[in-house]
C-alpha cells in the first residue's frame, strides 16, 4: 500500500508513466525515481551490461544438424556404403544416397520449423515497462541494462533479478523457482528473483542482474526447452531402436560369417550380400519421418499464429481428453463493458427518508447523513468510482470498463476525491479498494468485489446478484467503510451501496470450439474465479452440456477422493482459487485423465503448470506464456482443434509408417537368421533392398506421414505397432525364404533369377502390408499403391532398369510360384490383421478424417 497524499506538495509527486506511485513510496530522490538517462543507458550497453541472454525457443542449426546427421543408424549405414565403395559396384551403394536425402529433408524440414518458432517467439515476447529518462517505456527483454527502473503490474514476469524500489501491494508469487505456493508481499529494499511474477498490486524495482548472472538465466542454462514435454511417441520409438540395435549386432555378425563361408570363392560377392543383409534391418526412416512430421506440424501451426515451445506438446494435445477451460479471455474476450451502475434501495433503520434529505428546492442538505445522500445522488457514486479507477495505476478489465464509463475523478484539490491509500485487486480475496478522502472532507474507505465475498450469506442483494448473474452478467458490488484498509478485515463492516453490472464480450468462435471437442469426445470443463451462477450463464449460452448445474469451489471438498469425484461429475465450477484450480487439474489427472488447461490470468499460472499441457493466450500475462507449452498468439480458442488436428495427424500417421519399418526390420532379421542356418547365399544385393524398401515402404511412408488423420490418439504405442508388424515381418519373411528356395532347387547355379524371384515375392507381400496400413482407402492413398506397384513392373520390365537392378525371372514356373506364395501370404496377413489386431485398435483401422 503507498500513501500518495502525503506527497501532494511534491510537485514531481506522480510519476510521468501515470503510475500513483509517489516518492514516499519508493524513498528515492526525484532524479533516481526518473530512471537512468539515455547516456548512461549507453554507457552501461557499452560496458556489456546488458540482458542480452538469447531466448531459445528451439534447437540451434548447429544441434539440428548433429542430431540429424551424427545418429547411431547412420553411422551403421555410414559404415556400409564405405564398404559398398570399396567392393563396388557402385548401384550396390544407393542406399547411401537414400541416407543423405532423408538426412537433408530432415535438417530443412526442423529449420523450417525453428525459423517459424523464432520468429512466432519474436512477436509474443513480452515487452517490460522501464522508466528511462522520467518516462515509461515499452523495451524488449534484451536491452534491459544494470540499474534499469523496471515496472511491475498483475501479470508481468520479473525479467532480471532486482531490488525493490517502489511497492503498492506488490505481491510475487516465486513457485516456478522455490516450489512455495504462497505469493511474497514484497517491501522496498526486498529482493525479486527473475522468472517470478506479480499476482497483485504494483511496484517498480531496480535491476542488479542482467544477461547471464540472472537467476532465471541460470537455470535456463542447464535445462533446454526444447523438448520438456513427455512423448509416448517418441519414448516408444527410442525403446523399439533401442531393442533394434541389440538384435543387430549378433545377427549381423552371424550374417558376415556365413556368407563369407558360402562365397569363399568370391569375398567381394558375399561382403555384398552381408551388406543386403544388415542395411534393411536398420529403420533409418522412422526417425527421420518422427522429426519431419513434428516440424512440419509447428510450421503449419505457425501460419495459424500457434507458437508452439516444446514440440512433443503437438502429440500431447491430440491424447487430451479434458480441456479446462478459464471463462475469462477463453471463453470471453479481455474487454468488458459497464451494462449498469444499480444503487441498493434499503436504508438502514433509523434513517431519514428521502423527505428527509432534501431541501425545499429538492437538493441534498448538507446535514444530510451520508448514506442517504449516496442513495440520492448517483453522480455520487459515479465519482466514488472514477476516484477509485484513477488510483488504480495497472487497471484489470473490470476496473477499466469503470474508468471508461466515469473517467478519472481522483484530484489532488481541496474539495475533490482524493486517493490516500490504495490496495490493487487480488484473486485471493476478490476484492480491491481504495481509501479516500471525500469532497465532504471525510475519509472513508471504499470495497468494489464480489458481492458473495462482500456480503454475508443470505443478505438480499445476493437474490438481486444472482438474477442478473443468470444472465450471464458480471456482477460487482461497491461499498464503503470506516474501517481503514490496513485493518485485518476491512470488508469486515461494509456498507453496500451499488450493484456495478458489467457484460463479458463472448468469443464469436467459442462456441463451435466446444462443439468440436463435444464431437471429438474431448470433454471441457470451465473453471473461473467468477460467480458460478455467471460462469454457467455463460457456458450455457454457448451451449456445453452441464453448464445448468455450475458449482461454487467454496463448497468442493477437501479430500482427494471426494475431490476427484466431484470434479468427474461437475462440468462449471465457479469461485476457484488459484490452489483450487491447481488441486482440480491433479484430481482429474488421479482418475486417468490427460488434461489439458487454458488461460490468460496470473491465477491461471499454477494450473497451467501441472496440467500435461498448458494453452496460454498470447494477450494473456506473460507469465502465463512463459510456463505454457502452446501460445495463441491471435487469442483465437478456434486454433485448438487445429492444434488437436496437428498432433492426430502425427500420432496416428506415425503409427502407420511404423508398422511399414517394422515389418522391415522383421522379415530381415528372419532372413538373416534363416540364410545363416541353412548356410545359403544371402537372397538379395543392396540394389534390391533399395528398390524394395523405396517402393514399399520409403516413398509410401513419407505421403502417409503427412497425410490428414483425426483419430484420436490412444496410449499403448508400442504394443499395437508391434502386434501387426511382429506377424507381419515373420509371414513377409517366410514366404519369401520359401520362394526363394523353391527357385534355388529348380536352378540352384543361376542365382540372378533365385534373387529375382524373391524380390518379386517380397514386393508382393509388403505392398499387401501397405495395403493394409493405408486402409481407409482414399482416392489418393489407392493412387499411391497403384503408382508404386507400376514403379516395380518397369523395373521388371524395361531392360536397362532390370539390367541396372539385376533382376530376371526366368520361365514361369518359379514366378509363378512366388506370385502364390506372396498371395497365401497376403491372405494370411488379413487374417492377422483382422482376428489379432483390429481388435486392439490397429492405426489406421479408423480414420474419420478418410
Amino acid at each position: 500500500m503507498t500513501h500518495p497524499a502525503e506527497d501532494t506538495a511534491d510537485p514531481d509527486a506522480g510519476t510521468a508513466d501515470g503510475s500513483t506511485l509517489g516518492a514516499h513510496s519508493s524513498g528515492l530522490g526525484p532524479e533516481r525515481r526518473s530512471g537512468l538517462t539515455a547516456a548512461e543507458v549507453a554507457e552501461r550497453v557499452t560496458r556489456g551490461q546488458v540482458n542480452d541472454v538469447p531466448a531459445r525457443s528451439s534447437r540451434s542449426l548447429r544441434e539440428i544438424v548433429r542430431a540429424n546427421v551424427f545418429t547411431r543408424f547412420n553411422a551403421i549405414i555410414g559404415v556400409m556404403f564405405a564398404i559398398i565403395l570399396v567392393v563396388g559396384p557402385l548401384q550396390d551403394g544407393l542406399f547411401g544416397l537414400v541416407i543423405v536425402a532423408n538426412t537433408a529433408i530432415g535438417i530443412v524440414q526442423e529449420l523450417r520449423a525453428k525459423k517459424t518458432l523464432d520468429s512466432l517467439a519474436l512477436i509474443g515476447e513480452a515487452k517490460p515497462q522501464v522508466r528511462r529518462d522520467g518516462t515509461a517505456q515499452q523495451v524488449s527483454v534484451s536491452t534491459i541494462v544494470l540499474d534499469d527502473t523496471v515496472l511491475l503490474g498483475i501479470g508481468d514476469k520479473v525479467i532480471v533479478d532486482g531490488r525493490v524500489t517502489e511497492a503498492e501491494g506488490l505481491e510475487i508469487d516465486e513457485s516456478l523457482l522455490t516450489g512455495e505456493p504462497d505469493p511474497v508481499l514484497k517491501q522496498l529494499g526486498d529482493e525479486v528473483m527473475s522468472g517470478s511474477f506479480v499476482v497483485a498490486g504494483a511496484g517498480a524495482f531496480t535491476a542488479v542482474k542482467v544477461g547471464r548472472e540472472a537467476y532465471a538465466a541460470q537455470l535456463a542454462e542447464e535445462a533446454s526447452r526444447f523438448t520438456l514435454v513427455k512423448s509416448e511417441l517418441r519414448t516408444g520409438i527410442d525403446s523399439i531402436l533401442k531393442f533394434i540395435t541389440y538384435l543387430l549386432i549378433p545377427t549381423a555378425i552371424g550374417l558376415i560369417v556365413s556368407q563369407l563361408a558360402v562365397e569363399g570363392h568370391d569375398w567381394r560377392e558375399a561382403v555384398r550380400r552381408m551388406v543386403a543383409g544388415i542395411v534393411p534391418m536398420v529403420p533409418e526412416g522412422l526417425v527421420l519421418l518422427t522429426s519431419v512430421a513434428f516440424a512440419i506440424g509447428v510450421v503449419r501451426l505457425g501460419r495459424k499464429q500457434c507458437l508452439v515451445q516444446e514440440l512433443p506438446a503437438i502429440e500431447g494435445l491430440a491424447r487430451v481428453d479434458t480441456v479446462c477451460l478459464d471463462k475469462t479471455g477463453t471463453l470471453t474476450e479481455g474487454g468488458m463493458d459497464l451494462v449498469e451502475l444499480r444503487p441498493l434501495s434499503s436504508s438502514e433503520p433509523g434513517e431519514p427518508g428521502d423527505a428527509d434529505r432534501t431541501d425545499t428546492d429538492g437538493h441534498l442538505r448538507p446535514d444530510a447523513p451520508l448514506a442517504g445522500r449516496l442513495l440520492a445522488d448517483r453522480l455520487f457514486l459515479q465519482q466514488a468510482l472514477g476516484a477509485m479507477g484513477g488510483a488504480d495505476s495497472r487497471p484489470n478489465p473490470s476496473m477499466q470498463a469503470v474508468i471508461d464509463a466515469f473517467g478519472d475523478t481522483s484530484s489532488t484539490a481541496d474539495g475533490e476525491w482524493r486517493v490516500l491509500e490504495a490496495m490493487p485487486f487480488s484473486s485471493a480475496r476478490k476484492w480491491s479498494g481504495v481509501q479516500l478522502l471525500e469532497p465532504q472532507g471525510t475519509e472513508a474507505s471504499w470495497l468494489l468485489g464480489a458481492p458473495d465475498v462482500l456480503l454475508p450469506a443470505g443478505h438480499p442483494a445476493l437474490a438481486e446478484v444472482d438474477e442478473l448473474g443468470v444472465q450471464g452478467l458480471r456482477v460487482l458490488l461497491l461499498g464503503r467503510t470506516a474501517v481503514p484498509l490496513d485493518d485485518p478485515d476491512p470488508a469486515g463492516r461494509l456498507q453496500p451501496l451499488a450493484l456495478v453490472v458489467l457484460r463479458q464480450r463472448l468469443r464469436e468462435d467459442a462456441a463451435a470450439t466446444l462443439r468440436y471437442f463435444e464431437s471429438q469426445r474431448v470433454e471441457a470443463k470451465v473453471i473461473s474465479g467468477d460467480s458460478a451462477v455467471s460462469v454457467g450463464a455463460v457456458a450455457a449460452h454457448l451451449g456445453l452440456p452441464g453448464a445448468d448445474r455450475p458449482l461454487d469451489a467454496r463448497t468442493l471438498p477437501t479430500d482427494p477422493e471426494a475431490l476427484a469425484d466431484t470434479a468427474d461429475r461437475t462440468t462449471v465450477f465457479g469461485r476457484v482459487t488459484p490452489q483450487q484450480k491447481r488441486d482440480l487439474v491433479g484430481a482429474m489427472q488421479s482418475r486417468g485423465r490427460t488434461v489439458a488447461m487454458t488461460g490468460d490470468g496470473v491465477n491461471d499460472v499454477l494450473a497451467l503448470k501441472d496440467a500435461d499441457i498448458g494453452v496460454a493466450m498470447g494477450s494473456g500475462s506473460e507469465a502465463t506464456r512463459a510456463v505454457a507449452q502452446i501460445v495463441l498468439l491471435n487469442d483465437s480458442f478456434a486454433t485448438l482443434p487445429s492444434v488437436v488436428a496437428e498432433g492426430r495427424r502425427v500420432i496416428g500417421n506415425i503409427e502407420r509408417v511404423a508398422t511399414l519399418f517394422l515389418v522391415k526390420t522383421v522379415y530381415s532379421v528372419l532372413l538373416a537368421l534363416l540364410v545363416v542356418f541353412t548356410q545359403v547365399p544371402y537372397p538379395f544385393l543392396p540394389r534390391h533392398s533399395t528398390v524394395l524398401s523405396s517402393l514399399t515402404i520409403g516413398i509410401p511412408a513419407f505421403f502417409l506421414a503427412l497425410a490428414p488423420n483425426n483419430e484420436r490418439a490412444r496410449t499403448g504405442f508400442v504394443r499395437r505397432v508391434l502386434r501387426l508388424a511382429v506377424p507381419g515381418g515373420v509371414i513377409a519373411g517366410t514366404a519369401t525364404f520359401t520362394a526363394y528356395m523353391l527357385a534355388r532347387a529348380d536352378h540352384a547355379t543361376d542365382l540372378k533369377a533365385d534373387t529375382s524371384v524373391a524380390t518379386l515375392t517380397l514386393f508382393l507381400v509388403a505392398i499387401w502390408v501397405l495395403a493394409i496400413v493405408a486402409r481407409p482407402y482414399t482416392w489418393w492413398r489407392l493412387t499411391l499403391i497403384g503408382t508404386m506397384c507400376g514403379a516395380f513392373a518397369l523395373v521388371l520390365t524395361v531392360p536397362w532398369l532390370s539390367n541396372f537392378f539385376q533382376l530376371s525371372l526366368v520361365g514361369l514356373r518359379d514366378p509363378l510360384t512366388g506370385v502364390a506364395i506372396a498371395v497365401l501370404a497376403g491372405l494370411l496377413l488379413e487374417v492377422v490383421w483382422r482376428v489379432v489386431v483390429r481388435g486392439m485398435g490397429e492405426p489406421g483401422s479408423r480414420d474419420p478424417a478418410a
